[in-house]
């Protein structure tokens, strides 16, 4: 059998700083981000199933990123863990959604964690196929399993 390729779209927005950048992504600044999710599969061969002729039904694939990315990070500061915290872990309400990354906050670095959230929700049968990180309207980070 072929396989088939389905993309869904996400959108959060989240901020972030570069620690000892060089340039201004430094400061704390915010992004909107899209997240491009594609997953590929055989679609399901059964007709008495429900999901005949799916790889996978775009609601139940919303139901594993959207709790597990969407909603974790949006409208979250990231931050590498070599940052000075000691201000922000004060009681200061301003940071109150905020995650400390063993990473560079980067939306290179942010596809690979991304892809390895995913990666791990998926029902047998349905493979990550790439995910597309924009952080800008201009700008994105692209993650594909065959490069792996």
């Amino acid at each position: 059998m072929t396989k088939v390729r389905l993309t869904k779209i996400f959108e959060f927005e989240a901020a972030h700083a570069l620690h000892d950048y060089d340039g201004l992504c430094r400061n704390i600044h915010g992004h909107s981000y899209k997240l491009y999710v594609t997953i590929i599969g055989q679609t399901i061969n059964d007709p008495k199933s429900p999901k005949y002729g799916m790889v996978m039904d775009f609601g139940d694939l919303k139901q594993l990123i959207k709790p597990n990315i969407v909603d974790e990070y949006d409208h979250s500061i990231l931050l590498s863990s070599k940052e000075n915290l000691e201000y922000i872990k004060s009681e200061n309400q301003l940071f109150k959604r905020i995650h400390i990354l063993e990473f560079q906050p980067t939306a290179e670095n942010m596809v690979l964690h991304f892809a390895k959230i995913i990666k791990s929700l998926l029902p047998a049968g349905v493979e990550l196929h790439s995910i597309k990180l924009y952080e800008t309207a201009t700008s994105f980070a692209e993650w594909y399993a065959e490069d792996q």
